[in-house]
């Protein structure tokens, strides 16, 4: 018993210390135009090789000032007037203000309504609302690949028209021509969803052409956390007939290029909470390849990147569907398409975490919704709930240690009347079992009960990693439950709750072994050391499993101390052999 026990905890301190070292933590409204000439950007861009084989993969995702685009038009007097008065188009919904810009016909901004930053803390009542794109950037912008050449649309003006869409809701369409072909881009804004239609049409473009999408080279921040934010920056997509992938920025070297063929169902740029997907309507036409490659460093941090996607342009043109917003579970997933797993739960463990995060998600929904409570209280009954429910399950399996506590004597002198007979041994042992209704397993079976609650453990583990839903969320002296306890009050009080129930478990037991007392010592340390830097909200559920830990392990000591009383001490057998010689 004693030895599964210590590999048990073993391999459990084993796969929590992995996992710490994989993720460480570290330190409607209508339609209102205004004229404004844009910022000139700071441009920086990493060299990178030609590849003859394929389409040139332009920077599409830098921002262009207006001087620039009229340099690209000397000749075009139309487009010269057009860039005289570049124009910043404003769409607000109820969750996201867009700013879109005819120079490029590229969104150069997205607010969202409901989220506010916590650079300067969670209480900060003077926040401002998070920002998507960051400065001198674009969210998107095109090109088209034409058999042998590239035709850039970053730095053209476009002539913008505001309509209206079938269902009322906005509509901005952006013309522009370019080397003989004729580009149409418009936006279809869907209100409450962070979701833009998006369908663009290429007239004058030759056969097997593509158009080309440039993601953002990254997302800006808006975390007290800003190291720990760049860390989840990366591009993630999704094959048709295969799981979601993910390429972090870090993962790419200065320079690197890396393709990923299709058919793709959707592909993204993301940080640790906000997202900007481009997802294929439903029966669409899938995108044909993502290409990125590895952006300048800042330091020894990855923050930028360049990613691009290929569609073919059939003769209606290429649709897709542009969320930029956050990673809200329920969200991602009712945008379907395994959108949901463009934040996936467990890295490497992800087949065995996702099923168990998956559930916890939805009961911590469910109860936040149906209890009105913040999600700090949700987690201390969530906490409780799931150890009432072990409660039986705990009862068989310290039952079954009690039982085997009685039935060691009995066991000691089976091994000690056959010492030099390990075929009568082992058959004394087996009646010794079968009397007592027992089998070798029993003591496995018994133990496997408590390891139950540790995928949840795992889960919630992962979950608050990046899990927008807790993100901001305080609770008591904590500004935040998806950061670290600035006091460390949580990580102590979790280790000292774990020693407690380490502790009043062993009560009752007429010898401990040594083995068991360097567990009680080194499991609390060890669990306080590799929870001290992560999530409060994850030491505060951990704390409260213990402490509802201690009336079971109280009583189970208190039976356990009676049994200990009526068992008998083991009795000296006297091998036949020495009988023999002494009588």
């Amino acid at each position: 018993m004693d030895k599964r026990i210590f590999l048990a905890v073993v391999l459990t301190i084993g796969v929590i210390a992995l996992t710490q070292l994989i993720f460480p933590p570290a330190q409607t409204t209508p339609v209102t135009d205004s004229v404004m000439v844009m910022p000139s950007p700071a441009a920086t861009q990493e060299a990178v090789p030609d590849d003859p084989l394929r389409p040139e993969i332009p920077d599409l995702s830098s921002g262009v000032d207006a001087a620039s685009a009229q340099d690209t038009i000397a000749g075009d007097t139309t487009a010269q007037q057009a860039v005289a008065r570049a124009q910043t188009t404003t769409v607000s919904t109820p969750v996201s203000t867009w700013e879109m810009t005819n120079v490029g016909a590229a969104p150069v901004g997205v607010q969202l309504e409901t989220f506010r930053s916590l650079r300067n803390g969670a209480r900060d009542p003077d926040a401002e609302r998070v920002q998507i794109v960051r400065p001198d950037e674009s969210l998107v912008s095109y090109a088209v690949a034409v058999p042998g050449d590239t035709v850039r649309f970053a730095d053209v003006p476009f002539r913008v028209s505001e309509l209206t869409g079938d269902d009322g809701q906005p509509v901005l369409e952006y013309r522009a021509a370019r080397e003989g072909i004729q580009l149409a881009i418009r936006y279809a804004f869907v209100p409450d969803s962070y979701l833009v239609r998006v369908s663009a049409v290429a007239d004058g473009a030759p056969a097997r052409s593509f158009l080309m999408v440039g993601l953002p080279r990254g997302i800006n921040s808006a975390e007290s956390d800003t190291l720990d934010d760049q860390q989840h920056l990366a591009y993630a997509y999704k094959p048709r007939g295969d799981g979601a992938s993910s390429i972090g920025f870090g993962k790419l070297d200065p320079g690197e290029r890396r393709f990923e063929n299709g058919p793709l169902t959707w592909v993204a740029a993301k940080n640790k909470y906000f997202i900007v997907g481009l997802l294929t309507p439903e029966g669409g036409e899938p995108f044909a390849e993502l290409t990125t490659i590895g952006g300048p460093r800042t330091g020894e941090r990855a923050t930028n990147a360049i990613g691009t996607v290929l569609m073919p342009l059939a003769d209606n043109g290429a649709r897709f569907e542009l969320y930029a917003g956050p990673q809200e579970w329920r969200r991602l997933v009712a945008l379907g398409r395994d959108f949901k797993d463009s934040n996936p739960y467990g890295g490497f463990l992800q087949g065995l975490v996702q099923p168990f995060a998956t559930i916890v998600m939805n009961v911590l929904l469910w109860m936040r919704e149906t209890l009105a409570l913040s999600y700090g209280w949700v987690l201390v009954i969530f906490g409780v709930i799931v150890r009432l429910v072990m409660w039986p399950l705990n009862q068989k399996a310290m039952r079954a240690q009690l039982r085997m506590q009685r039935l060691q004597p009995e066991l000691q002198a089976a091994q000690k009347r056959f010492p030099k007979d390990p075929q009568k041994q082992q058959q004394e042992i087996m009646r010794v079992y079968k009397e007592h209704g027992m089998s070798p397993f029993s003591t496995l079976s018994g133990c496997l009960p408590m390891l139950l609650p540790m995928p949840i453990f795992f889960a919630l583990f992962f979950v608050f990693q990046n899990t927008i839903e807790f993100r901001g969320v305080p609770f008591l002296w904590l500004e935040d439950i998806s950061l670290k306890d600035p006091y460390y009050i949580l990580p102590l009080l979790m280790g000292a709750t774990t020693f407690l129930v380490s502790w009043i478990g062993m009560r009752g037991q007429k010898e401990i072994p040594q083995q068991q007392k360097m567990i009680m010592y080194v499991i609390p340390v060890t669990f306080t050391f590799v929870l001290l830097n992560m999530a409060s909200g994850l030491n505060l559920y951990y704390t409260v499993q213990n402490i509802a830990a201690l009336p079971q392990q109280w009583l189970i000591a208190k039976e356990r101390k009676r049994v200990s009383a009526q068992t008998p001490a083991p009795a000296v057998v006297t091998p036949p052999k020495q009988q023999k010689k002494r009588a």
